[in-house]
């Protein structure tokens, strides 16, 4: 795990507090390009009322607003969950060139655990994919949100 990694996960684990704080699991992302962060976002499903707008979804749009292309080539995305199949599929329709995240997602990610679409030999795009950075930072705060939503219901 190289020092950068866990730089730029540090930074996606203050958006997913931010998730956190608003009510929101606990999921953050930032893209990286030419050594600079160009977009940080977190899941805002429940204020948006939208499904599609997971931590992954926001930022790359964000990412492809601040460069002006519909593709994110040479760019890294890092986020704290395996994304899940919608999110892996933009991944890949955005052409970017690195996904990096920290916990796994038994029960939704699709970059491994549950299904892989992310390099899926039959798609037009590969991403270099690296995984467990600061994964148990990552995990925690899943942990903690999911552990304080069963208590509120039980």
């Amino acid at each position: 795990m190289g020092k950068i990694d866990r730089i730029y996960m540090s930074e996606a684990l203050k958006e997913a507090k931010k998730a956190l704080q608003e009510d929101e699991v606990p999921v953050g992302a930032v893209v990286v390009y030419q050594g600079r962060i160009i977009a940080r976002a977190h899941n805002q499903v429940e204020a948006l009322k939208d499904p599609t707008a997971h931590a992954e979804m926001i930022a790359l749009t964000s990412a492809t607003n601040h460069i002006g292309s519909k593709w994110l080539l040479g760019a890294s995305l890092y986020v704290t969950i395996e994304p899940c199949s919608m999110c892996a599929g933009a991944l890949i329709l955005s052409r970017i060139k690195n996904l990096i995240y920290g916990a796994q997602d038994p029960k939704a990610g699709a970059c491994g655990s549950v299904i892989n679409i992310i390099n899926n030999k039959k798609l037009n795009h590969r991403i270099k994919v690296t995984k467990g950075i600061l994964k148990e930072d990552c995990g925690s705060l899943l942990k903690v949100f999911f552990k304080k939503k069963r208590k509120k219901l039980g």
